[in-house]
């Protein structure tokens, strides 16, 4: 274990890793506690200055039980740490361990949210709040209304192709208001709401500028080899989706021979579902509270990655999602989604695509990498 500290301490502070001298405070350790559970975790190590100098610390107190208050009565809600003491070129060391929190977000006892960026912690900006409360699913941004937005933002055709459905024809005004505002595509103050306007709107990208899908498709395996063909798609999540799935297929190139003055294909490829699967998965989970990116579709000769803006809810982890477990972000979305039939309500989803990928020989690749969310399909 003592190597393994010892390693710590040459690689300096960064995004994982903090240092704090003997007589730190107990609000210093509590704000970098928090500032870890918020993010991706990390260690603070005691007795060791921010020029990587092994100071040590004394036995003048219980460090164990020291740093066990600190994150049980500092820490809102509290967290678990792990704490150990080691001993390195004679001196002891305190070192802190704090994991990924499940209850995001944590604030210390002066009612301060931090996060972790870098080597430093910092007060979490209005944004980066809000999205911390969406992982938390304390609040859900696709039930925000939009400023300047109203009926005349919809799509009254395929509000009406919609609910005739269920049986419900909409032709007075004023019914098909109260109707709106109840099923949350409009708020009480009659502005559209975000999930109203990417369902219904007549384009959303107009009010939501990134709500859209990028699609590159390279000739070759990396960002540098040329490009073959780029698009972006706008308009609404079903017509995106159906669209992007459309483009995907034109540009899957398939093996082929004339057998008889018949084209037989040769190579294997993955059935239109798994595609869907996952162009859905990015429109519909996507945190669309980020405002400065799009969904990307990067084509490559070995893979296709799907990346959404936003991070996995707290509750959800990658292997989680394997096995068809789901949290909705965006709840109103998934629930108009559901209806218009392009979401399983059994949450088969993630599995069918890890059963399909392996059926030809692949291990599909889920994963984070900062605030984005990445589903990697071999080719």
């Amino acid at each position: 274990m003592d190597h393994k500290i010892k390693a710590l301490i040459n690689q300096g502070e960064n995004q994982f890793i903090e240092f704090k001298e003997q007589k730190v405070h107990p609000d210093s350790i509590a704000k970098e506690m928090a500032a870890f559970a918020n993010t991706q975790g990390g260690t603070i190590l005691i007795g060791v200055s921010d020029q990587t100098e092994i100071c040590g610390v004394d036995d003048s107190r219980n460090w164990e039980e020291w740093v066990a208050n600190i994150s049980r009565h500092n820490i809102i809600p509290a967290i678990q740490a792990d704490c150990i003491i080691v001993e390195i070129e004679g001196k002891k060391i305190v070192a802190v361990d704090i994991p990924k929190g499940n209850d995001k977000p944590y604030q210390t006892n002066k009612n301060l949210y931090h996060i972790r960026i870098g080597s430093t912690s910092r007060i979490a900006s209005q944004a980066e709040l809000m999205r911390m409360f969406q992982h938390a699913g304390m609040f859900h941004y696709d039930l925000t209304g939009i400023e300047n937005t109203s009926l005349k933002h919809l799509n009254m055709t395929a509000i009406s192709s919609y609910f005739q459905r269920y049986d419900i024809d909409i032709d007075d005004e004023k019914d098909v208001t109260s109707l709106l505002i109840n099923t949350d595509i409009l708020t009480e103050k009659t502005n559209v709401t975000v999930a109203g306007l990417l369902l219904f709107g007549t384009y959303p990208q107009k009010f939501l500028k990134n709500s859209s899908i990028s699609y590159a498709h390279f000739a070759g395996t990396g960002l540098n080899d040329e490009l073959i063909d780029r698009q972006v798609i706008e308009g609404n999540l079903p017509f995106q989706i159906d669209t992007a799935l459309s483009v995907l297929k034109h540009n899957i190139m398939e093996a082929s021979k004339i057998e008889k003055a018949k084209r037989v294909i040769q190579s294997t490829r993955y059935p239109d579902k798994v595609f869907r699967e996952l162009l859905v998965n990015a429109c519909v989970h996507r945190n669309y509270a980020i405002h400065g990116s799009r969904i990307r579709i990067l084509h490559f000769d070995d893979r296709i990655e799907f990346i959404s803006p936003g991070r996995l809810p707290n509750t959800v982890t990658i292997e989680k999602l394997k096995s068809g477990v789901s949290y909705a972000v965006n709840p109103v979305i998934v629930k108009f989604m559901e209806n218009l039939r392009y979401i399983d309500k059994l949450d088969r989803g993630i599995p069918m695509v890890c059963h399909e990928a392996r059926l030809l020989g692949f291990e599909p690749v889920f994963q984070e990498a900062g605030e984005e969310f990445q589903a990697i399909l071999p080719l």
